[in-house]
């Protein structure tokens, strides 16, 4: 505890009156608070987030997730595993939405010990797979942070040095059981410069706060099930590049689908590179996208060449992860009562009927707070600006 930063305890401060801010509407329901105190966290998320901020456009992942016995606590319906199971898979396509040219893998730890359930990889549907077939898993156990973080460290530690390293950590456990010190090997991950965050499941836990804080991470615990899936949305934007972290051009084939004719005698149906690591892939196909160095077929783009290690992807794939380098600017906030203009939202062409209404400081068009936040999370970029070029 003495190493512990100073900083002013709850107690200690001024003292807060923090219930006052949940006010009853006509039926008594404090929904409609609480639904505005968030929104205000997601949009002080959004101005938080702007600036000339580099950020990591090619990422890896690894997702460790807590089988323990305590998954199967039945706060979150039907049950810990099932729920988080249910929004890892919608993560993991948002991950590669927004990250297209990135790579995620997953390990599972229970019974002290902890197990590669798919290897890094850019391909959604391997994961998903993956996925729904750990619903089946039995829960036993205790979890080893040390254990699961050094099986993603020996495949982290290889990848390049321009790539963001990263671990998220679904802990729902308040003990871990390690074989050896386990602030040795936070020290080890500092080194490395792999980042690693964690949502906690059930409280807060001080091996898991001082993680996050010497790795650079962050460490969040859920209030529900809404909130679980906002906390990992927040995973899905990548993290502020390390003024450390190295500038290197990167190799990569840019392949076109080539469909080959039936009727042409020379070609001949064939396996893609991704069959041989599972049968559950494509079979025998006329087409496929070949790598222009090996000429190795693969079915599915971004992949990593087996045979020559060339990075493929397609163009669109590259431009989906340029956004992130020229962030959206946020929008002003104004009171409704001091905008003067149509009172209807340029996006949903809804009536305008909060405080706040938010104005983009190009085209002075007039946005709700859901369009606003729907605006810099997904589509990036203004659509009346867009609508407006000639």
């Amino acid at each position: 505890m003495d190493e512990e930063p100073e900083r002013a305890k709850r107690w200690e401060g001024e003292f807060e009156r923090s219930w006052e801010l949940l006010v009853e509407d006509e039926s008594g329901s404090l929904k409609p608070t609480v639904e505005d105190i968030l929104f205000k966290a997601k949009r002080k998320r959004v101005i938080e987030s702007q600036g000339q901020i580099r950020l990591g456009m090619m990422r890896h992942m690894y997702i460790v997730l807590d089988a323990s016995r305590t998954m199967e606590d039945q706060d979150l319906k039907p049950n810990r595993l099932t729920s988080t199971l249910k929004l890892l898979e919608f993560f993991v396509e948002e991950y590669f939405d927004q990250n297209p040219i990135s790579q995620l893998g997953l390990i599972a730890t229970k019974n002290k010990r902890a197990e590669k359930l798919t290897d890094l990889a850019g391909n959604p549907k391997k994961h998903i797979e993956a996925l729904k077939r750990a619903v089946d898993t039995t829960c036993s156990g205790e979890p080893s942070l040390y254990n699961s973080l050094s099986l993603a460290m020996q495949n982290l530690k290889h990848m390049p040095g321009h790539t963001s390293r990263e671990v998220l950590v679904i802990f729902s456990s308040l003990t871990t059981c390690d074989p050896a010190n386990i602030y040795d090997l936070i020290k080890t991950l500092k080194s490395t410069k792999i980042r690693v965050s964690i949502i906690g499941l059930s409280a807060e836990v001080r091996v898991c706060t001082v993680l996050a804080r010497e790795t650079g991470g962050t460490y969040h615990v859920i209030l529900d099930e809404s909130h679980f899936k906002e906390l990992l949305m927040y995973h899905v934007k990548p993290p502020p590049a390390s003024s450390s972290s190295e500038c290197s051009l990167i190799r990569m084939g840019f392949p076109q689908h080539t469909l080959v004719s039936i009727s042409d005698q020379d070609s001949k149906p064939s396996f893609s590179m991704a069959h041989l690591d599972s049968t559950v892939g494509p079979g025998l196909t006329l087409g496929g996208y070949y790598c222009p160095q090996c000429k190795a077929k693969y079915a599915e783009l971004p992949v990593e060449c087996k045979v020559c290690g060339l990075t493929l992807v397609s163009a669109p794939h590259l431009a989906r992860s340029f956004h992130h380098l020229f962030p959206l600017d946020a929008f002003k906030e104004i009171p409704l009562e001091e905008h003067q203009g149509e009172r209807f939202c340029e996006g949903c062409q809804g009536d305008l009927k909060e405080q706040n209404v938010y104005i983009c400081p190009s085209c002075e068009s007039v946005f709700c707070m859901e369009c606003d936040l729907f605006i810099h999370d997904t589509l990036h970029c203004c659509p009346s600006c867009i609508h407006s070029q000639p």
